[in-house]
């Protein structure tokens, strides 16, 4: 069985955002065992797994990400969007548009502190698309 929902995320500023229950929310009841694939459909955004227990951690990850690529680099061409918008497509391209996620028993197997995060590296990115895949 093969199950696919598109969902429009609601519009979220720079930074990481934990998505895990707009998810969970737009699933059917989950098979006993399969994959979820979730791909945001963005070249200026991406998804991760993290920690989310901690909201320093989100801070941190966009500490460290502006630190390994910062805005205004000289050498850039692509820079008509404004000065945050190369930036985000690299940092889309080391954080990845799709996640896969095991389910087992009819749930998501996630770890204990294990959210599944929005990386949104535009100022104002506005609303974000993810097809949401279920192979069971």
């Amino acid at each position: 069985m093969i199950f696919q929902k598109e969902i429009q995320l609601p519009s979220y500023s720079r930074g990481y955002h934990i998505i895990t229950r707009h998810v969970v929310d737009a699933l059917p009841k989950l098979p006993e065992a399969g994959l979820l694939n979730v791909f945001v459909h963005h070249t200026s955004a991406g998804l991760m797994i993290n920690e989310n227990a901690d909201p320093s951690v989100r801070v941190d990850m966009e500490s460290i990400f502006n630190e390994l690529v910062p805005e205004n680099l000289p050498f850039l061409e692509h820079t008509m969007e404004g000065p945050d918008d190369m930036p985000a497509h690299v940092k889309s391209a080391l954080t990845g548009v799709s996640l896969t996620i095991p389910i087992a028993n009819g749930r998501l197997k996630l770890g204990t502190w294990q959210g599944i995060f929005l990386c949104e590296f535009r100022n104002r990115g506005g609303g974000r698309k993810i097809t949401l895949t279920i192979y069971s």
